[in-house]
């Protein structure tokens, strides 16, 4: 069945249906439809109309109900076509900027902060994971000594991205010593991504020689590269999850089995993570209930929206139950994706 076969009063009911549903968690019966939503349509009509959406595959009787509840296709049509674009409000916008404005301003902060309002504003499960970095390009790297026992290495990126790492070492070093580790790893490292730096830095290193202080650092690079050249490698990009409390107060997790699945999720955050990472796009992205590929999210919607860092891009959103306020969600998540993009580009 192909949405455009729908008639104008089969959209206009299966609109009312998921207003009624999301508003009530309850199956919408005809006679509560045409109270509560001016269709121009007898209780009867909206009946037959109800009816045939079911035949079609839209909506379905969960059990002896005389409602009906939205099917996954249902809520497809509604996020595609039906669903009326919104702003947020000036209470929602000026909560929002408030926290990620409030504090520090490193992006695991900002993501945190991010998740958390997201989560509280839609009542849902916020959700963040951080910009990959594993391929971008190291142009040039800087050591700086920033006290005896800690040097600070800025990394500047392909597209102008910069990060900084602390390194321990045992004592401070001769600047000589530094200037010639730096030199050495601009020579065989610029040009680079990062994922090359990790998995081939001994191989480049090792024809290398050196007096004893540079050696010394040289090793610590060595040793420790798959911890210093690691931000947000593609497959350990960082997963942050808002409060489970927003979704533990809906009816949707009320059983103990329901709650139990969720718990799951949200402590195997590997599955969240694949199914996050295969929606990199930019723009908004919906996936609703069974278009999730794995089986435990099958009665979940994620709603997501790329934002900017820099030349590289991270995500924002929200996981709950498929019956959940579209309109209002996805708003908050795109403005959310904004005002991060802005904070951290």
């Amino acid at each position: 069945m192909i949405r455009d076969e729908l008639t104008e009063r089969e959209r206009q009911v299966i609109e009312a249906v998921i207003h009624a549903f999301v508003e009530t968690a309850e199956p919408a019966g005809s006679r509560t439809i045409a109270k509560r939503y001016n269709l121009g349509v007898s209780a009867a009509t909206i009946r037959n109309t109800m009816s045939d959406l079911e035949e079609k595959g839209y909506l379905y009787h969960p059990h002896t109900s005389a409602g009906r509840v939205p099917t996954d296709q249902a809520y497809r049509v509604y996020v595609d076509s039906l669903m009326e674009p919104t702003v947020p409000t000036p209470t929602q916008t000026d909560r929002i900027r408030r926290e990620l404005h409030g504090g520090a301003n490193a992006i695991e902060s900002l993501l945190e902060k991010a998740a958390e309002v997201l989560g509280v504003l839609t009542q849902e499960l916020g959700l963040a994971v951080a910009p990959s970095f594993d391929n971008a390009v190291l142009e040039r790297l800087e050591l700086v000594q920033a006290s005896t026992e800690r040097l600070l290495m800025v990394l500047v990126l392909s597209g102008g991205a910069a990060r900084t790492i602390f390194l321990e070492v045992s004592n401070e070093l001769p600047p000589a010593a530094l200037a010639s580790v730096q030199l050495v790893l601009n020579e065989r490292l610029s040009g680079l991504t990062l994922r090359e730096i990790r998995t081939t830095l001994r191989e480049r290193l090792s024809d290398v020689s050196a007096e004893r202080e540079a050696s010394e650092l040289l090793n610590i690079f060595v040793e420790e590269a798959d911890q210093l050249f690691e931000i947000g490698a593609s497959e350990g990009s960082a997963l942050v999850l808002g409060s489970t409390q927003m979704l533990v107060d809906q009816p949707e997790f009320h059983s103990s089995e329901q709650m139990r699945n969720l718990m799951e999720l949200t402590e195997q955050r590997d599955v969240l993570r694949r199914a996050l990472l295969a929606r990199r796009s930019p723009g908004i992205s919906v996936t609703i209930g069974g278009e999730n590929l794995e089986p435990r999210l099958a009665k979940l919607t994620i709603i997501t929206c790329s934002y900017k860092c820099g030349p590289f891009a991270g995500m924002i959103g929200v996981i709950g139950p498929t019956r959940m306020p579209y309109r209002k969600v996805v708003t908050m998540v795109e403005h959310t994706s904004r005002l991060l993009s802005d904070l951290v580009k």
